[in-house]
């Protein structure tokens, strides 16, 4: 027998996530189709797909772990060899774009900036998102989805398995979490349940009942209520009716994700080492954006606080601790950014697999590689670099470094992607008297832009 406690416990902390504006899975449908070869057709009328994806690393991304060794101003990285923590990239450094000399100083991130990294105002631990952040702004810009914004949480295994929905580093608005998903199990059947079998369909089918009835008693006793609280307990009970209302819609298109489909392996039920299970969800985030669920995928590596492990590549040390060890040079933050570049890799090689409209699905994507703390543990956020992978159709250079002489920070780049979106934006989430503080320019950066 299930038990119904367990099996709300993997929602419960999403609900009041946005997942958006419901988009018709009719939509979808017109808008993409899947040939016999695997090819993503778009119809005539469908506007130009993008996809952006999100990897935040905790603990800092120190410059000299990314910049290439005589990069001192802004050049191209052909002749360059990249450093040893990003080798992997190696073979991709003519779709790869480095960016030093960023800041996040008002974010003041010290251990985290959390939901400040991706708002580009001030966070920290316990403090609530202001506005929304750039990932879930850019689902509502980018074309719609049955899933706009879709978050996932890599952590040690203890702290993936007790709690399955944590939420640090989006949001939808001032107070408002996107909580990020941590058991794959959990994700898989939400999904892909609908059109699984066996066990995993029973627990599917055991917490979509579940789910149902939830929503509809918390919709009464809401009624209940003061005034005062009924709009506060509206978002969430909305919580529930965006759970089974994404359930809905992806029912409606179950032949089409069974194409894109992950297999369910061993590392699911048993895995050896918490690796195991940030493979399997990076898989699952790769399959969402194959499969066209969602366009906008955020991975936080950490889950945006001062924790983390990574025993299944030999790292012993975990957590708090791993902050406390210089990044330049040292073996064991060496085995972490070349396991992050693994991952960035495979992503760009699953999506490259996937031919779309005159190019690849990987032509239309780009991939924004940061810290949601800057440069470094107990850091000021002086110095944020970042790494743009792809071009988003054409959209941003590639092939170079881009060190940033000017005082801009991080708002001045996703106020970029906004506008490369189709979103005017001259500053993100900044309002006049901070940006004169805080911005030497107004405006898109220019320097990234092709």
């Amino acid at each position: 027998m299930l038990n119904r406690r367990r099996m709300l416990q993997g929602f419960a902390g999403g609900l009041g996530a946005a997942l958006g504006s419901p988009f018709s899975a009719k939509d979808l449908l017109a808008a993409t189709t899947v040939s016999s070869a695997g090819r993503i057709e778009l119809s005539s009328a469908s506007t130009s797909p993008k996809r952006v994806v999100f990897f935040m690393q905790n603990q800092g991304f120190h410059p000299s772990t990314c910049v290439p060794e005589g990069a001192k101003s802004s050049r191209s990285l052909a002749g360059l060899q990249l450093p040893e923590p990003i080798q992997a990239l190696e073979p991709y450094k003519d779709r790869l774009h480095i960016i030093n000399g960023l800041h996040g100083t008002h974010t003041t991130p010290s251990h985290s900036a959390f939901f400040g990294a991706l708002g580009g105002y001030r966070g920290g631990d316990g403090v609530p998102p202001s506005a929304g952040t750039i990932d879930y702004e850019l689902s509502k810009t980018l074309p719609s989805t049955l899933m706009p914004h879709l978050c996932i949480g890599m952590d040690s295994l203890e702290n993936m398995k007790s709690k399955p929905t944590i939420a640090n580093l989006s949001a939808s608005g001032a107070g408002q979490p996107i909580f990020m998903h941590s058991n794959p199990n959990h994700l898989y059947q939400m999904l892909y349940g609908g059109i699984s079998s066996g066990e995993i369909r029973q627990q599917f089918e055991a917490r979509s009942s579940v789910m149902d009835q939830v929503e509809h008693l918390a919709e009464i006793n809401g009624k209940r209520l003061p005034t005062a609280d009924q709009q506060r307990y509206g978002q969430y009970v909305q919580g529930f009716r965006d759970v089974n209302g994404l359930r809905d819609r992806l029912a409606t298109v179950s032949d089409h994700l069974k194409k894109f489909a992950p297999e369910v392996d061993g590392r699911y039920g048993s895995p050896e080492f918490e690796t195991d299970w940030h493979d399997v969800l990076l898989d699952l985030g790769v399959s969402a954006l194959k499969s066209g669920i969602t366009n906008t995928l955020t991975i936080g590596s950490g889950r945006g606080e001062i924790f983390g492990s990574w025993k299944g590549i030999g790292v012993e040390q975990q957590g708090h601790n791993l902050g406390h060890i210089n990044q330049p040079g040292n073996p064991i933050w060496i085995k972490i950014r070349q396991y992050n570049c693994q991952m960035l890799v495979r992503m760009m090689e699953a999506l490259d697999s996937i031919p779309e409209g005159s190019g690849t699905m990987m032509d239309n994507t780009l991939i924004v590689y940061t810290s949601n703390n800057a440069d470094k543990q107990h850091t000021n956020g002086a110095n944020w670099p970042v790494m743009l992978l792809g071009n988003l159709d054409g959209a941003f250079k590639t092939g170079c470094f881009t060190q940033m002489d000017s005082k801009r920070p991080i708002n001045s780049l996703y106020a970029t992607l906004l506008n490369v979106a189709g979103k005017s934006c001259d500053r993100f989430n900044m309002n006049e008297k901070v940006a004169k503080k805080f911005d030497s320019s107004e405006g898109p950066l220019r320097e990234v832009l092709a």
